[in-house]
């Protein structure tokens, strides 16, 4: 009868029953009672009472009992610990059994206990087991050194069993040796810094011998410890390669992938001018093929492994086009792969078969397949010139078939083709204007708008096809939006009298219409450059493009170098840096290639090896970060303030007066009250033409979004509280207004936002602020430069001074303003933080200090606890400091730090105090002195709100 009778329940089989069998005299009986304890346990039931009466069970020497009770030992030794101590004695015991099964099952055990308190007796044991004369044993102890540094790594190292494990790298049995490396190879990966795997020619000589004579997974083992070893020039280079070559014929693909790694990297290192450089790039491409006569599982790994390979080093597979030919019954995920493989690999010497390929299998029935294959052809158009003719008439080919689907992939490649060859292929765009009407996704719209855009003059009816799409605009993705706005800015430019309505309707939907911010700022942005400088806007919108690269979806250099150091792992079929995907405390190292030692480029990949070189310099085209916000603070965003200055007529081109007055029809009804003239109201700031400038005042526009126009992020540690509602829609006929305080390079700045919530148009804001203890008035006009449409929000920053008209209020921080427009005038009351006023010159001298504490009398003395709080007496001094209150001095008493601070407000009033902080007490105590004792309680809210925040 088979073991399965063990798994079926039956009325008995209660724990009590089991435990009279454990303790029976019968050795048949004992086996059969612990055959039911593990099948249990294997099901998932509880049976951790047992424990001590299994345990007695260890002493036999029946072999398969002991097996099985220590495979329950493994299994409940973690939530038994102290029972577990009651095993010690037979695992040591055991650990000298002259069986050597027996041992090196002990050892094994061992390992796999992962409790803290039996670790430390295990030490003697293992100690005898790694230096056992059967090499089983050995090699089963290597690994359980391993496991036993994963528990406790100090005690490992504080037994020397590190050093133990560098011997056996020694030993004369290849599979002790390749277990050695597996270990060593672990407990380095932990730790990226231990120079625990210490390679060099005589280690690696070792290993190569051992290499030969191990199974298959010792193999992998010392080939990927081989794998991180540098040679010292290429001769040890060349030598390796060599003696590694043979395991490419192994019939492991595991070990065949392995060798590739070792062989591609050291690769690096040789000469291309070498014979054996040729000699190995001939060798590694059987492998690689056979890899693919494997199950479809293996020949997915295989693929995205082939694929880092071609692109690292195609001249390896240039010959094997033919093995990437998709089988009719290849699961999807292989067909993707090897057509992704087959680009790659297509040349001039083979862009006839592939082309011929790539025509049938876009005919087939699997959707995703067909796709790709018609995005296919587009990319050997891109990157074998010669074929581009080819490839378009196929193309053609596919469109008057009609198929839906097939039909949009080919629109979104011939874009592409038009970008790589301009002025080539221009006439078949009249056979894609005929398709307009079947296109229902985005990529394929959104391409047929830019083919419409770009080559507007040479289609007659170009507005009416751009006017079709507008109508549906909001229902569209935010990528055909966007090519639609461009598509009719280029129309406008290039026929200025037939579109004017056109793009007037396009720039209302993208900026009024639109809540998509992207879409609204390039919407702004032509509305000012048509406004004010129709020759920038064609220079601008009209510019000529770059040609694009053969290859867009190439693995980024650096991390190709990388990945090509994981082949075979994980990494290399997620085609991911191992950091990217692997969590948890293992340091993961970043592997690179070798350097090239030798010189001499092979004629026949120009393009092969130069990967140094690239991530050496980076590309001029993209300019480096520091660049483009130069760049940026250097564009004048500021809207015309004062009156605007006219155009030169030289530059006027006939499209200003085309312009002229016609985008005002963009402002509404209101267009009249802004000046009926080509300049409109300065104060309203409308751009020549009429156009209206929808740049926020200071802080606004596009600076902000780079936090230029000086937002929080601005203030060097300045702590100013988030924007809360000072004024609610329903108080104020629709006019929402939130607001902050915040200090930015020593000038008071209120910073709000204006939302509309009612039906009607808002214009002509003002502000003022009533009389107050510290003068705090607008320094300037409150700027909404644009009418405030429904629904929409503008950001201003108001500077403020503190020379107004002074009146003390209660509370002392209070501020009531008043808010004017066009429908009323609101009032509000607000607070601000009184750290606003803290100034930058309020440090004060130290015996200054010591003389006005002494001063000032002990009644204007107020004490206040500042609770909750966890920051070290420095942490707090430098978050201080950034709200201006400066450490004078520190002292420290026993565990209590005392930092002595000043502040000075702008009125010339000086504020003393002093910061208590004990180590480990998130209490903290302060004092403060002032001559105006009623400031105090407002500076100590902004020590609680600076320290908390």
């Amino acid at each position: 009868m088979t073991d399965s009778k063990y798994f079926t329940t039956t009325k008995k089989g209660e724990i009590f029953e089991l435990k009279a069998e454990l303790n029976s005299d019968k050795k048949e009986k004992k086996k059969e009672a612990v055959k039911k304890v593990i099948a249990s346990m294997t099901v998932g039931k509880d049976v951790s009472a047992l424990f001590p009466d299994v345990v007695n069970c260890m002493q036999t020497d029946n072999l398969e009992l002991k097996k099985l009770v220590y495979l329950y030992l493994m299994n409940y030794a973690k939530s038994q610990p102290d029972m577990a101590i009651m095993a010690v004695n037979t695992f040591v015991k055991d650990c000298e059994d002259p069986n050597p099964l027996i041992r090196a099952l002990a050892v094994r055990t061992m390992g796999c206990i992962r409790v803290d308190k039996i670790t430390e007796y295990l030490c003697e044991p293992l100690r005898k087991c790694l230096k056992d004369e059967d090499p089983y044993v050995r090699k089963t102890a290597a690994v359980c050194v391993a496991k036993l540094h994963d528990i406790n790594a100090q005690l490992v190292e504080d037994q020397g069993f590190l050093d133990t494990l560098k011997d056996l790298i020694s030993d004369s049995n290849p599979m002790v040796v390749a277990n050695a490396v597996a270990a060593l190879s672990e407990i380095a990966e932990s730790h990226p810094n231990s120079n625990l795997l210490d390679l060099n020619p005589q280690t690696i000589n070792k290993l190569l011998t051992a290499l030969n004579e191990c199974t298959e997974w010792g193999q992998i083992f010392i080939l990927d410890c081989l794998a991180n070893y540098t040679p010292r020039d290429d001769r040890e280079s060349q030598s390796i390669c060599e003696r590694v070559t043979p395991r490419l014929s192994h019939a492991n693909s595991a070990v065949v992938l392995s060798a590739v790694k070792v062989l591609m990297k050291f690769m690096e290192m040789l000469p291309k001018d070498l014979d054996y450089y040729g000699t190995l790039l001939k060798k590694l491409a059987p492998p690689l093929v056979t890899l693919l006569s494997a199950e479809p599982e293996l020949q997915y790994v295989a693929l995205r492994n082939i694929n880092l390979i071609v692109q690292k080093r195609p001249e390896i597979l240039k010959h094997e086009m033919k093995v990437f030919f998709v089988k009719y019954n290849d699961p999807i995920y292989v067909k993707l792969e090897k057509l992704d493989i087959m680009i790659r690999l297509a040349s001039q010497a083979n862009i006839a078969q592939v082309l011929a390929e790539l025509k049938e299998y876009a005919t087939e029935v699997d959707v995703d397949f067909v796709r790709k294959a018609v995005r296919a052809i587009g990319r050997c158009a891109i990157k074998v010139e010669q074929s581009a003719e080819r490839c378009v008439s196929t193309l053609l080919d596919l469109i008057q078939t009609k198929v839906n689907y097939v039909v949009q992939e080919a629109i979104v490649v011939i874009k592409d083709i038009f970008r790589k060859y301009p002025n080539k292929y221009e006439s078949v765009i009249a056979t894609l204007c005929e398709n307009l009407d079947s296109l229902d996704e985005p990529e394929a719209r959104a391409a047929m708008i830019w083919i419409v855009g770009e080559y507007a003059e040479r289609i007659d009816n170009a507005d009416e096809l751009l006017e079709s799409f507008l109508e549906g605009f909001h229902d569209e993705s935010t990528q055909v939006q966007l090519q639609l706005l461009t598509a009719i800015v280029k129309l406008f430019l290039k026929k200025p009298t037939e579109t004017q309505e056109l793009v007037q309707q396009v720039l209302s939907l993208a900026t009024q219409d639109s809540d998509n911010p992207d879409l609204r700022d390039r919407g702004y942005i032509y509305w000012r450059l048509l406004s004010t400088d129709p020759v920038a806007a064609k220079e601008v919108v009209l510019a000529e493009k770059p040609l694009i690269s053969e290859e867009t979806d190439l693995i980024e250099p650096t991390l190709l170098d990388e990945l090509i150091c994981h082949i075979g792992t994980l990494a290399s079929v997620y085609h991911k840096p191992p950091s990217a995907f692997v969590e948890g405390s293992r340091g993961v190292q970043h592997k690179r290639l070798p350097a090239r030692t030798g010189s001499g480029e092979s004629a026949e990949s120009p393009d092969v090896g130069q990967s140094v070189s690239v991530s050496e310099a980076p590309p001029a085209v993209i300019p480096s970060q520091g660049d483009l916000l130069g760049d940026l603070l250097n564009l004048d965003l500021a809207p015309p303030t004062t009156n605007v200055p006219v155009v030169p007529s030289s530059m006027q081109m006939g499209a200003m007066d085309l312009l002229g007055g016609g985008l005002d029809s963009l402002m509404g009804d209101d267009s009249e009250t802004l000046g009926g003239d080509l300049g409109g109201s300065p104060a309203m700031g409308v751009a020549v033409g009429g156009a209206p400038v929808t740049m926020p005042a200071v802080g606004g526009g596009l600076g902000d979004l780079f936090d230029l126009g000086g937002g929080v992020g601005m203030t060097s540690g300045f702590y100013s509280p988030p924007k809360t509602v000072w004024l609610p829609a329903m108080k104020a006929k629709g006019l929402e207004i939130s607001g902050t305080f915040v200090r930015r390079g020593g000038v008071i700045n209120v910073d709000l936002s204006l939302t509309n919530k009612a039906m009607s148009v808002m214009t002509d804001f003002a502000i003022q602020f009533n009389k107050n203890s510290f003068g705090l008035s607008p320094a300037g006009p409150l700027q909404v430069l644009t009418p405030l449409s429904p629904n929409q929000t503008v950001e201003v920053s108001l500077p403020l001074g503190t020379t107004g008209p002074v009146m003390k209020m209660e509370p002392l921080n209070n501020l009531q303003v008043a808010v004017k427009n066009n429908i009323d005038v609101f009032y509000f009351s607000c607070h601000y933080p009184i750290s606003l006023l803290f100034v930058e010159d309020g440090k004060m001298d130290r015996q200054v200090f010591l003389a006005t504490w002494k001063d000032i009398p002990s009644e204007n003395e107020a004490q206040f606890q500042i609770k909750d709080c966890h920051l070290s007496s420095d942490a707090a001094s430098n978050k201080l400091q950034g709200s201006n209150i400066f450490t004078v001095a520190k002292r420290t008493v026993e565990v209590q730090d005392m930092l002595y601070q000043s502040i000075k407000l702008t009125n010339g009033i000086w504020v003393l105090a002093e910061l208590r902080i004990q180590t480990g007490n998130p209490s903290y105590t302060l004092s403060v002195k002032c001559r105006a004792p009623e400031v105090a309680q407002f500076v100590y809210q902004s020590y609680e709100l600076i320290l908390k925040n």
